[in-house]
């Protein structure tokens, strides 16, 4: 499995990429548009992720803080480091 970063259509390793997001906030998009948003705490050599500090947003919109959530690694769609 490969990552591609959206600003430089750079391919590059994802266990390398998300090292570099550990503690740093993120977004993740999953395949059917939900997003999240919160600190990347951890992810496993599936890619499966857990999120700290988490809110959950449907079409622009925050939906509400979650908390901490495990988000398994089928679902995802994209990850990217967030501002």
């Amino acid at each position: 499995m490969l990552l591609m970063t959206i600003q430089t259509n750079l391919i590059i390793n994802p266990k390398n990429f998300l090292i570099s997001l550990i503690n740093k906030k993120i977004l993740v998009r999953l395949k059917w548009g939900i997003e999240y948003k919160g600190i990347l705490v951890s992810f496993d050599d599936y890619i499966n992720i857990r999120i700290s500090n988490t809110e959950e947003w449907i079409n622009g919109k925050e939906i509400g803080i979650l908390g901490e959530i495990i988000i398994r690694c089928n679902n995802i769609q994209i990850i990217v480091e967030s501002k």
